[in-house]
């Protein structure tokens, strides 16, 4: 991916990392590597502590949530770019690569809400099960005498 926008670039000789599009690109790659490798490090090797992995999480959450806003933005500015370099004299015209662009760009937007809506809506999280709310990532559960296997 990265690798093919850098050849893409020398092979036609334009220069890299000059727009906002590729400064904003380049920033969201660098920080999907680091939430990658930082999710690797709490949740998936058992190095982490329970505590820590809980402390980790909303921020793991939110960083996750502004790269998804992020990277609709970037392909946002990516399609804009494309569309001044490539018909930009006749982009007023109402052609039908602008039209196809724009529409694009629309629908990246919606679709973009709705994920934000999803996201926000506590209705359309899943449920922690009775054994994850045993576990749970900082005992709270546990230390606070509030078993989820006791009738309330």
């Amino acid at each position: 991916g990265i690798v093919a926008v850098f050849e893409s670039h020398r092979a036609k000789g334009i220069p890299a990392m000059y727009s906002l599009h590729s400064w904003c690109g380049m920033a969201a790659f660098l920080l999907y590597l680091l939430q990658w490798l930082l999710g690797c490090g709490f949740f998936l090797f058992p190095g982490a502590s329970f505590s820590l992995r809980g402390r980790y999480k909303p921020h793991h959450v939110f960083l996750g949530i502004s790269l998804f806003a992020l990277s609709i933005g970037t392909s946002l500015l990516g399609i804009t770019e494309m569309l001044l370099f490539n018909i930009s004299d006749s982009y007023s015209h109402f052609v039908p690569e602008g039209l196809l662009a724009n529409t694009l760009g629309v629908l990246l937007v919606a679709f973009g809400l709705v994920v934000g809506y999803v996201l926000t809506k506590d209705d359309w999280k899943r449920p922690q099960l009775a054994e994850e709310m045993a576990l749970s990532m900082d005992f709270k559960t546990l230390t606070e005498g509030d078993s989820p296997l006791s009738s309330n």
